[in-house]
């Protein structure tokens, strides 16, 4: 009784004590109140793969054509993340790895990596289409890594060290192929390949391979049609396998966004004139392959289950998702009990046992004043070591053009992901060491690309923007050498932005909006980049004896800090996506809805005060009657209702955790059915609290957009 008369205190008082969401200036998912917020990064980091070594977690993931590469990060909390080391910092299979000859790898490159701990050894694998499997291992996770190649092509490969000390790896799409790896790790045994999980069992590609309980398991990823993640289990190598769907339809309120028509893997960079179409899908609703996918698990040392899976997210690209995981029926489902499948965007933080801080997983921003660059650089293919320095003018980037023909042919770029969902670049350049026909600047690396960049002419210089969707360039004179450069990258709407400053207070747009569609051909979302090369023609047998410097590189996340979001303590209305209705403290006692216009909508019955429970929790209360909204029944419509504190009885009933989506947009998760409030478009039913969560274009009754009315 005393216990429960605490919570109603709490309840009807609020917490005091509750910790509030902590400033940012970058993302970070953590929301310093026990609580985190999907995505785990706001910027590309697909085909993730984590595991514990005892109370620590590590993750690694793709990165394709850039380098260092196999970044591996490390977290006590699997929240908050920060780089150990590179699995390499530069690997060279040919001509095409340093864009000699013609050739490059975009899209190619090291791509979803198995990460395994055994004996005291990390190991990461990873397949090079058309030069087989790379394997690297240190005992040391911050390096450094020894590098092996072993032949034969195991297309998403997945490791697993047994019981017995045999190795194991699954690989392959649709079939799931079982091949056995020498005890020295220093190839596949001749003979032992087999197909354990035939075609036509909706098994996709990016295993993972565990053993659980004494059971194998392996996780895979599928897109035909859709997204999903599959689950197969056996008691045997060789089966019989049994395979469930253990995720699927979540895209967290995501649409896939523009993608760049009639592109892929391996097609040849388009030359001068090229044209591009932008599309998108007919339906709003098309998932494709943006539900979460591609990811496996990882057990706490306390027993708790976690999921970790990738989602498409348009031109950021594809970045990493954490979800609480519960066992049903042998089965590990993502999500909570009440709504297998589907994760929550906001949820408490996994029971490490250890508190981390919340911090963002990289620095950014760069002075170029240490004797190295930040390790979020990585250089746009294998570079050219000579062409680029900090030291010979310390407290500087200087980069030496090489010829190309353009700036995605162009060796020696220097990248970095841009953020989700708006993030901004700025570069002060020192144009003055350049040669006549160089060109340097601030770029877009994308397919089609953009750049804005100075061109030495004869004695003067051009600020000169060029937009390749287009083909068009656009100009102006410059009075001298010094320039800031600004790039700003808009996720929400997918377009990118120039402009410039000759002060570095005062930008000026230049040019028109950059559309930035993803596309397959860099199989990467958008990046920005530092580049110097020349056009020269004259000259493209021979090295510029040009320079270009970079005082500074800076990257600012104006929606970073979320510490406001959350109407805490606020008086707010709420408007459905679906419909632009207003939610209503109905006279009937049950949450209702009324149109925008009507006279209801302009009363207090329209006005609820949003109180602070901690952990992300909060109640709602009706400010007309100061009754609370609680979940009855099986929070079918009408089970939403309003009643006095006094008449509570079940604290979870009255407690929703905010599901934060930006922009003023949430969802409600109650605690009492892990399923969403909402209503059903059109029917004209009261709120339910039984919806599965966010369709993509977030008007299927389960998204919000709060207003303050205090």
């Amino acid at each position: 009784m005393r216990v429960w008369l605490i919570c109603l205190a709490a309840l009807v008082l609020g917490n005091p004590a509750a910790a509030q969401t902590a400033p940012a200036t970058g993302w970070t998912a953590d929301n310093g109140n026990g609580t985190f917020t999907n995505p785990l990064f706001q910027d590309e980091f697909s085909d993730p793969d984590i595991i514990r070594v005892g109370e620590d977690y590590y993750m690694t993931g793709t990165t394709m054509h850039v380098m260092p590469g196999l970044p591996l990060l490390h977290s006590r909390d699997l929240v908050n993340w920060r780089l150990v080391s590179y699995a390499f910092d530069r690997l060279d299979l040919g001509p095409g790895w340093r864009m000699e000859e013609g050739q490059e790898i975009y899209g190619q490159g090291i791509w979803a990596p198995s990460l395994r701990y055994h004996d005291g050894e990390f190991h990461i694998f990873a397949n090079v289409n058309g030069h087989g499997l790379q394997h690297f291992r240190t005992r040391d996770p911050a390096g450094p890594w020894t590098h092996r190649s072993i032949p034969g092509d195991a297309h998403d490969i997945s490791v697993l060290f047994d019981d017995d000390g045999r190795v194991w790896a699954v690989t392959g799409y649709d079939e799931v192929r079982l091949i056995e790896m020498a005890p020295d790790l220093s190839g596949f045994l001749p003979g032992t390949e087999r197909v354990i999980i035939p075609a036509g069992n909706a098994m996709g590609e990016g295993h993972h391979f565990y053993k659980i309980g004494g059971q194998y398991w392996i996780i895979s990823a599928n897109y035909a049609p859709t997204g999903r993640m599959q689950a197969a289990r056996a008691d045997r190598l060789d089966g019989p396998w049994e395979t469930a769907v253990i995720s699927a339809g979540e895209t967290m309120g995501t649409q896939r966004g523009w993608w760049l028509a009639d592109n892929g893997l391996g097609k040849p960079l388009p030359g001068p004139g090229a044209r591009f179409a932008f599309t998108r899908p007919q339906s709003a609703n098309a998932h494709g392959a943006t539900p979460l996918h591609q990811g496996g698990l990882v057990q706490l040392p306390n027993g708790d289950w976690w999921g970790f899976s990738m989602m498409d997210t348009g031109a950021m690209g594809r970045t990493t998702f954490l979800s609480p995981v519960h066992w049903q029926d042998g089965w590990p489902m993502f999500g909570l009990p009440g709504n297998p499948g589907r994760s929550p965007r906001t949820w408490v933080k996994p029971a490490t046992g250890h508190h981390q801080p919340p911090t963002p997983a990289w620095d950014r921003t760069d002075t170029f004043d240490g004797p190295a660059l930040q390790p979020v650089w990585q250089w746009n293919h294998h570079p050219d070591d000579s062409r680029w320095s900090l030291a010979e003018r310390p407290g500087f980037l200087r980069l030496r053009p090489r010829p190309a023909p353009d700036f995605l042919r162009a060796r020696g770029s220097l990248t970095q992901r841009a953020l989700a969902p708006l993030s901004e670049a700025t570069a002060l350049l020192d144009a003055s060491g350049l040669a006549p026909g160089d060109i340097a600047g601030l770029g877009l690396l994308n397919l089609p690309h953009a750049t804005l960049g100075v061109v030495r002419d004869g004695e003067g210089y051009t600020l000169r923007l060029y937009d390749q969707a287009s083909d068009t360039v656009q100009t102006t004179p410059m009075a001298g050498p010094l320039v800031h450069l600004r790039l700003t990258f808009d996720a929400r709407v997918e377009e990118a932005r120039f402009g410039y400053s000759t002060n570095g207070t005062d930008f000026t747009p230049f040019g028109e909006p950059v559309r930035t569609p993803y596309q397959l051909k860099t199989f990467q979302g958008v990046r920005f980049a530092l580049f110097a090369y020349t056009a020269d023609g004259d000259r493209a047998a021979g090295e510029s004896e040009g320079w270009a410097d970079f005082d500074r590189f800076t990257v600012t996340e104006p929606l970073a800090d979320r510490s406001e979001n959350v109407p805490l303590g606020r008086v707010i209305t709420m408007h459905n996506l679906a419909d632009e209705s207003l939610a209503w403290a109905s006279p009937h006692g049950m949450l209702h809805h009324v149109s925008a216009a009507s006279a209801s909508a302009a009363g207090a019955a329209v006005r609820f005060r949003v109180h602070d429970r901690g952990l992300g929790r909060v109640a709602l209360e009706a400010v007309e009657s100061g009754r609370f909204l609680v979940v009855t029944g099986a929070g079918l419509a009408a089970d939403m209702r309003l009643i006095a504190p006094d008449g509570l009885r079940d604290e979870n009933a009255s407690l929703f955790q905010w599901q934060d989506m930006l922009g003023g947009e949430f969802m409600l998760l109650s605690l009492a059915t892990h399923r969403y409030v909402g209503l059903q478009p059109g029917t004209g039913d009261p709120y339910a609290a039984n919806l599965a969560g966010a369709s993509p274009d977030r008007r299927n009754g389960a998204v919000l957009r709060w207003q303050a009315a205090d």
